[in-house]
Parts: C-alpha cells; structure tokens; sequence
C-alpha cells in the first residue's frame, strides 16, 4: 500500500510525548480507571477515595431500587433496541418515562433522547436556521456551542450572567429575525446558577424563546428537582435534562409545549439517526426519578453537604468563586500547579476534577468539586483535612 494523505484534523493540546511524560510522574489526570460502583466512595489504584469529580449529585448510583430497576428491565426487554426512536427502537418503556417526565417537570410533552449531548446539539439545530439568531451565554456548555454550530445560525455569545450585556445584545438583532435565547441552568464549572428571571423579563417581552440546559439542574433545583424554572417560580419554552447526572443514568430529554416538541421529534438529526435509549437506562432514569421526587430529604442533605464543604473550604481560606450550588470551584492558578494539587489530593484519598484551559482562563485553573447526597460529614471532613495538608506544601499565590 501506499503512503496515506496526511489529514490536518482537530488541533490537539498534548504530544504522545507530553502525555506519556505526565503518566510517568503521575500528572496525567485522564482517563483514570474507577474501580467498582461509581458512588461516594470510590476505588482508586486499589485505595478508597472520597469521590468529589462525578455529577451523581443525589447518590442514586448506589440505590439498591435503581439497580433492582435496569435488572428487571433488562430481564424484560433485553439489553438494547437495536434501532432509531423513529423506526423500530421505540418500546412502551420510552412512552412511559416521557409522560412521567412531563408530569415531573409540569411539561405538555416530553421527548428522550440517547444522550445529553445529543439533546441539545439536535434540539437547537432543528429549532434554529441561518436566519436565525441564538443568544448564547459565554459559559455555556460544549454541546450547545456545537448545537449551535450545526444549526449554522448567527451565534450572539454574552457575557457571564451579565444582563446587561444580553440587552445590549438582543438590542443589536433585527427586529424581525427569530432569536433563541440559550443558558445553562447551573453552570457546570463555575457553579453559578442563571439569572433566569432576569432573563425571561428580558426576553419575553421582544417574543424571544427560552431554553435552558438543566444537565446540572435537575434534582438538584426546584420543589422537587424539576430544574431551574422550578425553582424561581417560573416557565420557559424548553427545558433541557439529563440522565446521566441525578438520575444515575445514560440520556437526556426536553420538555415543553406539544406542538414544539413534535416537530423536533420529527426533525432532530441526533434523534432520528441514532439507537434509541437501551431499556435499563430509561429503567434506571425513571426510578431515580420517582425517589427524588417521593424523598425530598436527599436535597436537603446534598445542600447541607455544599454549605458545610463551601464554610470549609473558606475558612481554610481558598477561593471559591461565586458559586451558588453543589458545585464548589476552589480556584488555584497556573495549569501545572491545579494538576500537582490534583495528584495532593488524590494521594490523600480526594477525587476531584481538574480543570483547565481551554474550559477556563490560562490562570484561573480551578479544582471542581461536586457534592453528593450520600456524602457523610466525615467524608467532608477528610476533604478538609486533605485540603489543608495539601495547602501547607502547595501555598497558592494571591
């Protein structure tokens, strides 16, 4: 054969060099093998450690119901739908949970699809045109960025949470052009929550439709865990969702009026060129779903749990940022520094989540820790503990 074209590709951030570099001195934070059951307490390297990276925010990764739940499903249904919602992957099991999710988030409608990434990037992409524009927080996720991109709309990219700066945007956008406007509900980095009230009073009077990205939110806001709007009191157009954060799961879904919802259904790429949820993962989503509305004691405990771990982490005297959620950023600086106190932490039985550029600016690299419901005090504990130890080797510049 001959000599292959060379392909440009997508520009990549490590040599094999670097990578294999970092593994040898134990600085290469990726792709780390866990051990046994995702839950509070995890197995590393064949140690037990607290478990601060995962997005299992109400523990159900561990409920003996939800595991008793995928088994039966798959007892029932087998282990996969082999097909598209849209020909033969669609079983009575998918029905069931899209009307139980609708009545959980208090929705006309709701529509599954295969995953989170999959449920934006098809939903904004078969909502918007190239005559549209999507009003888009600077924050928000990678798949609405990518929603976005596929849709091949006019992309208007504001600044954090700053209201001002989406008026002054939305001001700019011809009157007679359909905009949507886009955020995530709890920013999934920095742990700030949307000005969602805000932003609604901004939008619905120019007629501009509202979609928020609850990945984090669900289970974690509202009366019962139904999101954001939930909990402020109010009603958006979309609402995005996720299986694979509280529910302990694999999936994402959207939830809104009827009408909208069909024509999404019948137009979503990632939706009608995909294989439908496999039956123990819509199992799995639909009991956690039931226990988190049925036990609203878990979010009680899981925000008892952020406030004490927030106090801590403050007395200690770190930077948190303005986190407003169970996402807790301790903020650290340089790249090589937040992936050195990584490896502290970890050595000390912490878990946490490094975060670095491109996800945030080169000298704000941060540590993000997320808390669970099934968290005890003594878990946190030890994560204090930890932290200090670390900060008297590893002082961060102010």
């Amino acid at each position: 054969m001959g000599i292959k074209r060379t392909l440009k590709g997508q520009p990549v951030r490590y040599s094999k060099r670097i990578i294999q570099e970092a593994k040898e001195i134990g600085l290469y934070p990726y792709f780390l093998p866990v051990s046994g059951e995702q839950g509070h307490i995890v197995r590393i390297a064949g140690k037990e450690t607290v478990m601060l990276g995962s997005n299992n925010y109400m523990g159900m990764t561990e409920h003996p119901d939800v595991k008793r739940a995928a088994i039966e499903a798959i007892e029932k249904y087998g282990v996969g739908c082999t097909g598209s919602r849209y020909l033969n992957g669609t079983l009575d099991i998918h029905l069931e949970m899209e009307e139980k999710l609708a009545d959980f988030m208090g929705t006309e409608s709701a529509l599954m699809f295969s995953t989170g990434y999959q449920t934006n990037v098809g939903t904004i992409s078969s909502l918007a045109s190239s005559e549209d524009y999507v009003l888009s927080d600077q924050f928000n996720h990678a798949s609405i960025v990518d929603g976005v991109r596929l849709a091949r709309t006019n992309a208007v990219v504001y600044k954090h949470n700053d209201m001002g700066d989406l008026r002054k945007c939305l001001s700019e956008i011809p009157k007679e052009a359909g905009v949507l406007e886009v955020t995530d509900g709890i920013f999934s980095m920095e742990g700030t929550i949307a000005k969602l009230p805000e932003i609604v009073g901004i939008c619905a009077p120019e007629d501009v439709m509202v979609m928020v990205d609850d990945a984090h939110s669900i289970g974690v806001l509202g009366p019962h865990g139904e999101g954001t709007a939930a909990h402020f009191g109010l009603k958006v157009d979309i609402t995005m969702g996720t299986f694979s954060k509280s529910f302990a799961s694999m999936g994402g879904f959207i939830a809104g009026n009827e009408d909208l919802l069909m024509n999404i259904k019948h137009s979503s790429r990632t939706l009608i060129f995909s294989a439908a949820p496999p039956p123990s993962n819509v199992a799995t989503a639909m009991k956690a779903m039931e226990i988190i509305r049925d036990e609203p004691e878990r979010r009680r405990t899981l925000w008892r749990n952020a406030d004490y771990l927030k106090k801590g982490l403050k007395q200690l005297g770190f930077d948190i940022g303005h986190t407003d959620s169970p996402i807790i950023p301790v903020i650290i600086g340089e790249e090589p520094y937040t992936v050195g106190w990584w490896r502290q932490l970890l050595d000390r039985g912490v878990y946490t989540n490094p975060v670095i550029y491109p996800a945030t600016p080169r000298d704000r690299c941060l540590l993000r820790n997320s808390l669970m419901a099934t968290h005890t005090l003594e878990d946190l504990d030890l994560v204090l503990n930890a932290y200090e130890e670390v900060l008297k080797e590893m002082p961060i510049d102010e």
